[in-house]
């Protein structure tokens, strides 16, 4: 069976942090692969981010040279949740495991996700570090519900995650990204298209 890890969001724009994510799970699961899903719109950010055109295409552009292919499975699907989207995904890819990889400042606010319990009990849970986040995210009303099932990440491994809940908080690299740099970033990105 393959294993691949999943990475939702908005991708507005696609930043470093999201691609050492990607490619950090898949060192350290030992992906085959690892699924960017693009969300047509986020239902927790009230902004108007970019089009939802506009910001695939900004992903192929910064993964063009890494591991990562983008899919368009939320539009195909007319889904903005991600219960949704992982409920989909294992009932038409059977011969996949799955493994939802996010940054530590989703884990604040996970428990305002659609059916956020049901995600737990679903899909590995993979979180990685982020500048500014750690601390809330470690205090958070998820990480406090599901406590008892994390997976120390000290020698991990697939076979930690058979049996769900399992969830995992890697102690990587963080990545300090401003606002400034992403949007300087967009405008470059921008001035590829």
């Amino acid at each position: 069976m393959k294993n691949i890890g999943l990475l939702g969001g908005s991708f507005d724009p696609p930043h470093q942090g999201h691609l050492h994510i990607s490619i950090e799970g898949k060192k350290r699961l030992k992906l085959d692969e690892v699924w960017w899903l693009v969300t047509p719109q986020n239902p927790l950010k009230i902004s108007k981010p970019a089009t939802y055109k506009e910001r695939v295409n900004n992903c192929k552009i910064i993964t063009k040279n890494f591991p990562i292919k983008i899919k368009e499975i939320e539009k195909k699907i007319n889904s903005n949740y991600s219960f949704k989207t992982i409920n989909f995904l294992q009932n038409h890819y059977r011969n996949i495991n799955f493994f939802w990889l996010m940054g530590a400042d989703n884990l604040i606010e996970f428990h305002h996700w659609q059916k956020w319990k049901d995600i737990f009990y679903n899909i590995p849970i993979v979180i990685f570090k982020r500048h500014g986040y750690n601390t809330h995210a470690l205090k958070s009303i998820t990480k406090k519900t599901f406590e008892k099932y994390r997976i120390s990440n000290k020698q991990i491994h697939k076979g930690l995650f058979k049996k769900l809940p399992a969830w995992v908080f890697f102690d990587t690299k963080e990545f300090k990204i401003s606002s400034t740099e992403i949007r300087n970033q967009r405008e470059i990105l921008r001035g590829k298209n």
